[in-house]
């Protein structure tokens, strides 16, 4: 499955290594997870998301606030996917999403990879999901061999377009998750005079071809004070407010539009 970040040949499992041709080698971490991001494919000194975003997040969806997206990706893949599926999350994190597909599609023998920039999310979800097989990697340069995937999912995760159809075999299914229009717009609201909403168009990604949309619609209602911080600390809004803004806006119990698009992909190439 794998293949060497650094000369793209095949890497073979040796003991708790991985191993190519040219001799690079990649140890397995103790908990389970391998790093396969060359110093060369980061785009800073810690890349990926900061630990106060990392923690929020975390916080967040454990009180399960956004359990309906996740409900509605994991009825998507069991809809389209085959017996025995190989699949990819891209910007998995700490693998919330990962582990909840996991367990819909039990009956599928799903096999699961999750990819994170982040070395600190990856950890984690690696020590709290043994299951699932996690590396630290960039979704630009995805150390995966050709066609080794029936299915990828990238839930609000940036990525190279020509590696996902590289990885992907022949049909290959591709899951998106955007914002739609409506989503965090309360929170836009109290930034920006005037707010731009995402775009209902539907993205053309170069070697797939859109299969179907489904649209989410959710009205966050009673959240507490410290759920209204995590949720804003979650996005890069949260760099909008300045620290005494953001405690009003938690302390004024208000209503947040969640707004999705899930769409569905296939391979065209």
């Amino acid at each position: 499955m794998y293949r060497c970040p650094l000369c793209q040949q095949s890497l073979t499992q040796q003991h708790n290594s991985f191993v190519c041709a040219s001799n690079h080698s990649f140890d397995l971490a103790k908990e389970g997870y391998l790093h396969l991001l060359p110093v060369q494919q980061k785009n800073s000194k810690v890349p990926g998301d900061s630990p106060l975003m990392m923690q929020s997040r975390r916080d967040f969806l454990n009180a399960g606030y956004y359990q309906p997206l996740s409900d509605a990706v994991n009825q998507c893949f069991a809809a389209v996917v085959p017996q025995q599926p190989v699949l990819l999350d891209l910007g998995c994190g700490e693998g919330y999403y990962s582990n909840r597909l996991m367990q819909a599609l039990t009956d599928k023998q799903l096999s699961l990879y999750g990819l994170d920039i982040a070395k600190t999310a990856i950890k984690k979800a690696a020590k709290s999901y043994p299951a699932i097989k996690f590396c630290v990697a960039s979704a630009w340069h995805l150390p995966f061999a050709d066609q080794s995937f029936d299915a990828a999912l990238k839930l609000c995760a940036p990525c190279q377009p020509d590696e996902l159809a590289r990885v992907l075999k022949t049909d290959g299914l591709l899951l998106t998750v955007t914002p739609a229009p409506e989503h965090l717009l309360e929170i836009k609201q109290q930034v920006y005079s005037s707010v731009r909403l995402h775009s209902e168009q539907i993205e053309t990604i170069p070697g797939f071809e859109h299969q179907q949309r489904q649209e989410l619609k959710l009205l966050l209602t009673d959240l507490p004070a410290d759920m209204v911080l995590n949720l804003l600390e979650m996005t890069p809004l949260a760099w909008k407010f300045k620290p005494e803004q953001k405690q009003l806006f938690a302390a004024s119990s208000p209503q947040i539009s969640l707004n999705f698009y899930l769409d569905l992909y296939r391979k065209n190439r």
